[in-house]
């Protein structure tokens, strides 16, 4: 029986249940997320943050394609 009350978070060496799924925090995409996050936080008007929306929009399109890219170039038949 889990003691109640103790909710300590996993430790960093534990393994996850999908490796391959990539953290948030490492993704080069991270600081205009958080810079819209901010900014989602700082007004209460969405209108106000569009730039950083497209900001992370192009990032992550970017992030996509080098992804694709990287996967067309790996063989599977070597």
């Amino acid at each position: 029986m889990a003691a109640s009350g103790s909710s300590a978070p996993l430790p960093a060496s534990s393994a996850s249940p999908y490796p391959s799924v990539a953290r948030l925090a490492d993704s080069p995409c991270f600081p205009q997320y958080t810079a819209s996050l901010k900014c989602l936080e700082d007004n209460s008007d969405k209108s106000k943050c569009q730039q950083e929306f497209d900001y992370y929009k192009e990032c992550k399109k970017k992030e996509r394609e080098a992804r694709l890219e990287r996967n067309r170039k790996r063989s599977f038949f070597q």
